[in-house]
């Protein structure tokens, strides 16, 4: 396998559910290939970086292995690797999501009809 596509390779190598979305996700800016914006027409090459927004995450990953079909979990891993930085930042982002979502306060119930009111009248201004 020589030639393979940005966009079919990350539909391959299971960073996106369809070519499609790999393909907004490349024209809009989100995926770097070597450090800058990439076409979806991109020829990948092995030992290429590609940085790829995985949810809250930005994922930098070197390629391994080109492939242009869709296979297992497993195979799609074997496509790539993640950086050193990338894992020690992502662990790093996680911990602190998690602790500021430990930090904020839930309430225990639901607000009453009066304490909606008050919600209510302080939203509005006190105008009520």
């Amino acid at each position: 396998m020589s030639n393979v596509r940005l966009d079919k390779w990350l539909w391959a190598a299971r960073f996106f559910k369809t070519r499609g979305l790999a393909k907004k996700a490349i024209e809009g800016g989100k995926v770097h290939y070597n450090g800058a914006r990439a076409k979806t027409s991109k020829t990948v090459e092995v030992g290429a970086l590609v940085r790829v927004p995985q949810g809250w995450d930005l994922l930098e990953v070197e390629v391994v292995a080109l492939s242009d079909q869709r296979r297992g979990a497993p195979e799609a891993r074997a496509l790539y690797r993640e950086t050193e930085e990338s894992a020690v930042r992502r662990e790093r982002e996680a911990e602190a999501r998690r602790l500021t979502n430990q930090a904020m306060q839930h309430p225990l119930k639901r607000p009453d009809k009066k304490q909606r009111r008050d919600i209510r009248r302080f939203k509005s201004g006190g105008a009520d």
